[in-house]
């Protein structure tokens, strides 16, 4: 019984906590990038947020045209 007990103690004091440091950095490294679901989604804000900007741009552009002062005027 005395000769596995060296063997337990090295396993528990050096292996264990080497594997349990190991696995949770490389859980932490795969959830540190994006997703595919993620990149999807932040290409759909991207694309949203460039036809909204568009848009501004176009009832500015009309509001400049009908209504010219309309940026100076307060509230």
């Amino acid at each position: 019984m005395e000769f596995l007990f060296v063997p337990v103690i090295l396993i528990l004091v050096i292996v264990a906590p080497l594997w349990l440091v190991l696995h949770y950095v490389t859980r932490w490294r795969a959830t540190k990038t994006l997703s595919s679901e993620d990149e999807k989604m932040l290409v759909e804000l991207w694309q949203s947020a460039r036809r909204m900007e568009e848009r501004i741009h176009t009832l500015e552009t009309i509001l400049d045209a009908e209504s010219p002062g309309w940026r100076g005027r307060h509230e």
